[in-house]
């Protein structure tokens, strides 16, 4: 199953998590400081919530969550092959969790990731989520 991701900057985790629980009717699959994000079945969403990762209310990134790696190496042809920019990640620690990943930016800026999710994480090593700085400026360089 595929499902979207709606990264989102917040000014208060606690707050923002309350209300999201309410919202979506159930508990955020994952808590850290700074970070939760919930798998929402209904409709296919994951929502990561990022305290102090920019201005609060804003659109951090957005992404498609996949099964497998094979899925991200095939979106990364695939995107290439249509003249897209991409950047490559493989077996990154981002938003804590391993994952292996494919970044575009659509023509506005806004950073997209194709990506799943390898192994769990208890540290957040890349600055992916956390940084104010353009996604080009954070992803490996395009291949």
């Amino acid at each position: 199953m595929a499902r979207v991701q709606l990264a989102l900057n917040v000014s208060d985790l606690d707050a923002a998590v309350a209300f999201y629980s309410k919202v979506f009717a159930t508990s955020p699959a994952k808590r850290r400081p700074g970070y939760a994000n919930f798998a929402i079945a209904e409709p296919p969403l994951k929502l990561v919530l990022i305290e102090g990762g920019g201005d609060p209310g804003s659109v951090n990134h957005l992404g498609v969550e996949v099964e497998g790696a094979e899925q991200v190496r095939q979106a990364g042809d695939r995107l290439a092959a249509d003249g897209l920019d991409v950047a490559m990640e493989d077996r990154v620690t981002c938003c804590y969790a391993v994952q292996d990943k494919v970044w575009v930016t659509d023509p506005d800026g806004a950073p997209w990731e194709i990506y799943t999710v390898l192994a769990d994480s208890d540290v957040d090593a890349s600055p992916c989520c956390v940084s104010d700085a353009p996604i080009s400026a954070q992803a490996p360089t395009a291949v």
